[in-house]
């Protein structure tokens, strides 16, 4: 890795049809074309500075997990292999390896799908509240990082960039997608995030939480964007647990945490990110992807 790193795509013979947080979407024939950056985001925020290799980190753990989890549900990759590609993209071959996807054209939900398996982050705000995490009922006394008798799969809306994520209740789902869908999708989340976290533990990792997105494609569930990366996920060493207290992480909780120490609002301009915060930012995305599937 350690190419350099890539803010923005600018491919002039292809179609962009949005810029995300994280990834440029490219309209390729029939097919998307999903091309992961090197931006970083934290509280809905772009910030100014990239994170190099960020991009291949997610594109490389995505096609791991999309392979390991197809049993569960099929997912939308076509192939990640830039010779496969339309001729057309042939000119930003370079640019493309290793941080992109060739995938179907499925349609998203218009919820975002998390599985939380430990009381940590908004949850363990929300529990400290009420004893509720999105609107549902958990034991007393329980404490921050604790495992939840059970994962929880707790949805929440998709907001407009620069603006806040919100979470939302089971039933409120049910009113966007449908009481027997909301049901299966929930079901596939929970199995998806069981079996992930397993085999993480395994290789000394808890997956604390993470958001799955999921989308139709003829009629079809599909596994869709980025799966179990450190964007989507909360990865604590195994090694360093413990219980009631925030984790260690192998995401960018670690930026989060730089971010909250600042006099900032959390809302654009982001501030500058002095270099050891993107090293030390850089180096927790790549033991990540060394622990899970063994390679930088």
């Amino acid at each position: 890795m350690s190419a350099l790193p890539v803010v923005t795509t600018d491919f002039k013979d292809l179609r962009l049809i949005h810029r995300g947080k994280v990834r440029d979407l490219y309209e390729v024939e029939d097919h998307l074309l999903m091309v992961a950056s090197d931006r970083i985001s934290a509280f809905d925020v772009v910030m100014a500075d990239p994170i190099p290799d960020k991009g291949a980190v997610l594109t490389k753990l995505s096609l791991f997990w999309f392979d390991f989890l197809q049993d569960i549900v099929p997912n939308h990759l076509l192939t990640a292999e830039v010779e496969a590609y339309p001729a057309i993209c042939a000119p930003y071959s370079e640019t493309l390896r290793g941080r992109s996807m060739l995938v179907k054209k499925a349609k998203p939900l218009p919820v975002e799908c998390i599985v939380r398996g430990y009381l940590s982050g908004s949850s363990w705000s929300s529990y400290k509240k009420n004893q509720e995490v999105c609107g549902i009922r958990l034991p007393a006394g329980m404490q921050e990082s604790e495992k939840f008798p059970a994962p929880l799969f707790t949805p929440s809306t998709k907001a407009e960039l620069g603006m806040h994520d919100e979470n939302i209740s089971v039933a409120q789902m049910e009113q966007l997608v449908g009481k027997a869908e909301t049901a299966r999708i929930a079901d596939v989340c929970v199995r998806l995030y069981q079996k992930a976290a397993d085999y993480a533990l395994q290789q000394g990792i808890i997956i604390a939480d993470t958001k799955f997105e999921l989308g139709w494609y003829h009629g079809e569930l599909l596994l869709i964007d980025e799966v179990l990366t450190p964007d989507s996920s909360r990865f604590w060493p195994f090694d360093q647990y413990r219980l009631g207290g925030g984790q260690p992480s192998f995401d960018k909780q670690f930026l989060r945490d730089y971010l909250l120490s600042l006099d900032w609002p959390q809302q654009p301009p982001p501030p500058k990110l002095p270099a050891e915060i993107i090293e030390k930012t850089r180096s927790r995305y790549l033991e990540a992807v060394t622990r899970i599937i063994g390679v930088k």
